[in-house]
């Protein structure tokens, strides 16, 4: 009989755990949501609505012999899940791969792919009419965005605000540089060092001419805002033994080969672990591979070798557009900062959906 394996979220890690052990485990993948949403393109989706389906997968196509179960696991334990619905899906190993929420548009509240798609097209339509807009948030959420909105309506004035005085802190000078320079060229107003003394009216991405005090004395107008800051992370389903490995914050505590502090058979991957690391969704898949070496180890009755410590060094690969951006990955001779070109070819041309194209099965989707 083989191993039984629940994997709790079907986001990047967790999708790619459940793929990977289909052919060697009882796979259960417990995801609400009816598609795999790849939150990456989201920001490319709503400035280009007739792109914008390229972001959801079906899971149906995802395993040959596991299941998907389409609920909401109410409470896990070391031993199981039990479902909203009162089911109990008992396993030999739990993945818990939650991930986290992030503000519209980057991620989206419903579990539904049709009413985000919804959502998308009509904020769309609500940008479309802005003539000036407000993000904030400085991060790679809040710049890509920025840089998204310009490459389709460069005429549109883009303002950014972030309390932060330095742009993308513990990246390489090259890279701050090379970015503060695209985002000169686009035409987009960065103001560091300065927060919103009041929320906008209306709520972000609903467009309506308001005009809002800052923390330096000034005053912005914009049409139409977005927040691009404020992750929160899904781990309050946790129950018993585990709810001990628990942050202050919500993390989940785990060890070198990923297991949750204590545990020797519940693993976790993702923004849901208290890894010292920038929650991205690369992250997350390199974990899936170290927790899936570990499960098929166990399986086969040996200890788990695999192990993963964070890079000193951050990356990222932050789009402004299709063709702009920067770049950095780790190297032996220290941060290699990646210039615009190399950025579009890697990720800023299709946003990955090739890629998990492939891994859901699907059909190769258009470029943007």
């Amino acid at each position: 009989m083989n191993a039984v394996v629940a994997v709790v979220g079907g986001g990047y890690g967790g999708a790619a755990v459940a793929k990977a052990l289909d052919e060697a485990a009882d796979v259960v993948l417990i995801e609400p949501k009816d598609a795999f949403v790849h939150a990456a393109g989201s920001l490319r989706a709503l400035v280009r609505p007739d792109w914008a389906e390229n972001i959801f997968f079906p899971y149906d196509r995802l395993l040959s012999r596991g299941r998907v179960v389409a609920e909401r696991a109410a409470s896990v334990d070391a031993k199981g899940v039990t479902l909203a619905s009162g089911a109990r899906i008992d396993a030999d190993y739990v993945v818990l791969a939650t991930g986290s929420s992030y503000p519209y548009p980057a991620k989206f509240e419903t579990d539904s792919a049709r009413e985000a798609l919804g959502g998308l097209r009509a904020t769309h339509g609500e940008l479309a009419r802005a003539e000036r807009v407000l993000i904030s948030g400085a991060g790679p959420v809040g710049l890509e965005l920025a840089g998204e909105i310009k490459a389709v309506w460069p005429e549109k004035r883009v303002t950014v605000v972030d309390p932060g005085t330095t742009l993308m802190p513990g990246f390489a000078d090259g890279l701050r540089d090379d970015l503060r320079a695209q985002l000169d060229a686009l035409g987009v107003e960065l103001r560091l060092g300065v927060t919103l003394t009041e929320e906008p009216p209306g709520g972000p991405g609903r467009a309506g001419a308001f005009t809002v005090a800052t923390s330096d004395g000034g005053r912005i107008g914009a049409d139409i805002w977005f927040r691009c800051h404020g992750v929160r992370v899904h781990s309050d389903f946790l129950a018993l033994e585990l709810a001990e490995a628990l942050t202050p914050a919500g993390h989940v505590r785990v060890d070198e080969h990923l297991r949750v502090e204590g545990q020797e058979r519940v693993y976790a991957v993702g923004d849901v672990t208290a890894l010292d690391e920038a929650k991205m969704a690369g992250y997350a898949m390199q974990h899936a591979e170290v927790v899936t070496a570990n499960i098929l180890a166990q399986v086969r009755g040996e200890l788990p070798g695999g192990t993963y410590r964070p890079s000193p060094i951050p990356s990222v690969l932050l789009p402004l557009g299709p063709l702009g951006g920067v770049g950095q990955f780790p190297s032996p001779d220290g941060p290699l900062v990646l210039p615009a070109g190399t950025v579009s070819q890697y990720k800023g041309n299709d946003l990955f959906t090739s890629r998990f194209a492939e891994l859901f099965g699907t059909g190769v989707p258009a470029t943007a």
